[in-house]
């Protein structure tokens, strides 16, 4: 049984196929929904111990890929407690377990990023994560427990993903609307496309010596700069907007009304600059592993409904 916390969204929906026919499944969140017909689901609140524990009896692999709103105080209420109710749930069940994580936790400079970069947040959300991950490292270190970290940049991809470049860039093309760019649009960037991203979850999982390791998942090896996003875009959707540069000052002054700008301010430093995320160790490990380029990733969007 491999059962995976936080249903519903885009990483898990995604990791319910990559695992479909693999083994049972079991969606566990507050109100969860089959991906497949013949998935088994469990309803429960992961910051209760019990109900977590409850949920996942009988789990040879748990995957944690829960996620909370983009609420800094929410996060430093209730992610920690999540994450230490699973990895306690993992441990009764005698499973192994797979934390999916994301790079709040790192340095904000244009130092290139790999599983070894050591953790310097700035910001709330970033000391949490940073928080988060070295709790999954302590229990990697105590070897008890078979136990991953894999590791993924900004997402972009279908289905209303969730991601700066997917509601600033593709999404407003879409519209007919002309793209943002947030400070500038010479640096490169590291976006994941989704579906690689569970479908990389999968493998580590299902891949024995994989566990007791830390892993970048794979982007697509360019890292184009927002200009490159942009014509790749065009080129798609068959638009010619010319883009829209939001400066520091003009996106901090948004956050105090925008969830979402407010979000994004905690990561400003890192559009300065390159933001270059390895995924050789990943690429070396998998050599058959297809990753999807942007230029399909964005073809994808382009003719989805």
């Amino acid at each position: 049984m491999q059962t995976i916390l936080g249903a519903g969204g885009q990483i898990a929906n995604g990791l319910a196929r990559a695992l479909h026919g693999t083994d049972e499944l079991r969606l566990v969140s507050r109100k969860p929904h089959a991906v497949n017909a013949d998935d088994a689901t469990a309803s429960a609140d992961l910051t209760d111990a019990t109900q977590t524990s409850d949920a996942t009896v009988g789990s040879d692999v748990i995957y944690f890929t829960a996620g909370l709103p983009a609420d800094t105080e929410l996060w430093e209420k209730q992610f920690e407690t999540m994450l230490r109710n699973a990895l306690d749930a993992a441990r009764t069940a005698g499973a192994k377990f797979v934390y999916f994580d994301n790079t709040y936790m790192y340095p904000q400079d244009a130092r290139v990023q790999t599983e070894d970069t050591p953790f310097d947040p700035d910001g709330r959300k970033g000391v949490v994560r940073a928080r988060m991950a070295q709790m999954v490292l302590d229990e990697i270190d105590r070897g008890e427990m078979p136990t991953l970290i894999a590791r993924a940049p900004e997402f972009y991809g279908p289905e209303r993903t969730q991601g700066f470049t997917n509601s600033l860039v593709f999404d407003r093309v879409k519209q007919g609307k002309r793209p943002l760019i947030p400070v500038r649009a010479d640096t490169r960037r590291s976006l994941i496309w989704t579906p690689d991203a569970s479908r990389a979850l999968a493998a580590l999982g299902s891949t024995p010596d994989a566990y007791g390791q830390t892993w970048h998942l794979p982007v697509d090896a360019a890292h184009p700069t927002y200009r490159e996003i942009i014509a790749t875009a065009d080129q798609a959707f068959g638009t010619s907007k010319k883009a829209i540069i939001l400066p520091s000052w003009a996106l901090r002054a948004a956050g105090r009304i925008s969830p979402a700008a407010r979000e994004m301010g905690e990561l400003l430093p890192r559009y300065h600059q390159d933001n270059i995320f390895s995924d050789a160790k990943f690429r070396t490990a998998f050599p058959d592993f297809r990753v999807t380029a942007l230029r399909d990733g964005i073809d994808a969007l382009a003719t989805e409904h």
